[in-house]
């Protein structure tokens, strides 16, 4: 008999997926590394995991809401209806495929690593030009392959990031996935001295608001319909915040009035430099793009399912916008960098991720074995951000 583990899943066949919410915690076989019978074995690692993040796009495939296509043609390309989820996460490697040594750079056994969620091919036209970020032949950790809601996982060694967690708290390193992406956000664009509206104030949103406070925003304004969340966006460094009232409209893509209004009479008319769209409904990319003033950045990361309405679309050419899609990270760009910062606690970074986005842990930390629906439930309604302590 196979030693059993637990991981948290979705099986489209017995779940349903337009008629269930949230995850079921399941019993599953504990992976190996079987060279024989799986050559690419060779390059791979057993992980025992120690803290997962539960990210926005977990939280969207909870509720339903993104990712449906993809989930379901991969599942279908595999012959298979369970996905295990998740895709961040801080653990110990236990276990190396017999070519992981030679190969990798501080990926040994009794290594402690994080990883990115974006397994990529390394041999399309992208990932030779050193964009892996969008190859063309990828896959992600929790939706288009099995991810990391599990007490062990097997990860391709090349995914992985040596951590030092004697620089960056296990609960933070966990976080170096989603911290990456906002990274990214702030890489593309120079904020420096610039008005920046960040629509969407959740994990990422946050970590974008402390970001660009710290790279040199002049003026950075949050926006989100959770009041919560824009208290701590005024924590972590937001100059203004605007309260989204949520309101029936007859238009579901209409951008807000009031909302845009009063980004005019914060920017003295003007709009803001850099618009970050952040949450990935139609209202809110709409509500970004009339904030963005003539010849500014509108960045889009937030991430919905379905088609989307651009009302008045010429005005983005009149404006002469420059629009900027971010997937995932700069593979490993993007985490050098974040391993820099948090790694400097003279910046005060870590320890406002840890202290206002996760509370000291305080309900955000989450251990596994005390797992429901409804404590989720309870405690996504309250926090932006949780993490499993898969331990215990």
């Amino acid at each position: 008999m196979p030693q059993m583990i637990s991981a948290l899943t979705l099986d489209i066949a017995q779940d349903g997926w337009n008629s269930s919410r949230g995850f079921i915690k399941r019993e599953i076989s504990m992976p190996t590394l079987d060279e024989k019978n799986h050559p690419e074995d060779a390059l791979s690692v057993i992980v025992r995991v120690r803290y997962a993040g539960m990210c926005g796009s977990d939280r969207g495939i909870w509720n339903r809401v993104a990712f449906t296509d993809l989930f379901h043609s991969a599942l279908a390309k595999e012959g298979k209806t369970l996905r295990i989820l998740g895709h961040e996460f801080v653990g110990e490697v236990v276990e190396t495929g017999s070519l992981v040594p030679h190969l990798y750079y501080e990926i040994k056994k009794g290594a402690m690593v994080s990883g990115d969620s974006h397994v990529t091919c390394g041999k399309c036209y992208q990932c030779r030009l050193g964009e892996a970020e969008v190859c063309q032949d990828q896959a992600i950790f929790g939706i288009s392959i099995d991810g990391i809601f599990a007490e062990y996982v097997k990860i391709p060694a090349k995914n992985l990031w040596a951590i030092d967690l004697n620089r960056v708290r296990g609960e933070i390193a966990a976080l170096y996935d989603p911290f990456g992406n906002a990274i990214h956000t702030l890489s593309r664009v120079d904020v420096r001295g610039a008005r920046v509206a960040i629509f969407g104030c959740g994990q990422i949103g946050l970590f974008s608001v402390l970001l660009a406070r710290k790279f040199g925003a002049a003026k950075v304004i949050g926006i989100d319909v959770n009041e919560h969340n824009l208290e701590l966006a005024k924590q972590l460094g937001a100059h203004e915040t605007i309260h989204i009232e949520p309101k029936e409209k007859k238009d579901p893509a209409a951008h807000d009035e009031a909302v845009v209004a009063k980004i005019m009479e914060l920017t003295y008319g003007k709009g803001v430099d850099v618009s970050l769209e952040m949450a990935g409904f139609n209202s809110s990319v709409n509500n970004c793009l009339e904030a963005a003033r003539p010849g500014g950045h509108v960045v889009f990361f937030g991430i919905k399912d379905g088609d989307f309405v651009i009302p008045h679309f010429s005005r983005l050419i009149v404006k002469g916008l420059t629009i900027h899609s971010i997937i995932g990270r700069q593979i490993f760009k993007s985490w050098q960098i974040a391993q820099r910062i948090l790694s400097d606690r003279t910046n005060g970074i870590q320890d406002a991720m840890w202290q206002v986005i996760m509370n000291e842990g305080k309900g955000t930390v989450i251990p596994f074995s005390e797992y429901s629906i409804a404590l989720l439930e309870e405690r996504m309604a309250e926090y932006p951000k949780l993490i499993f302590d898969m331990q215990s």
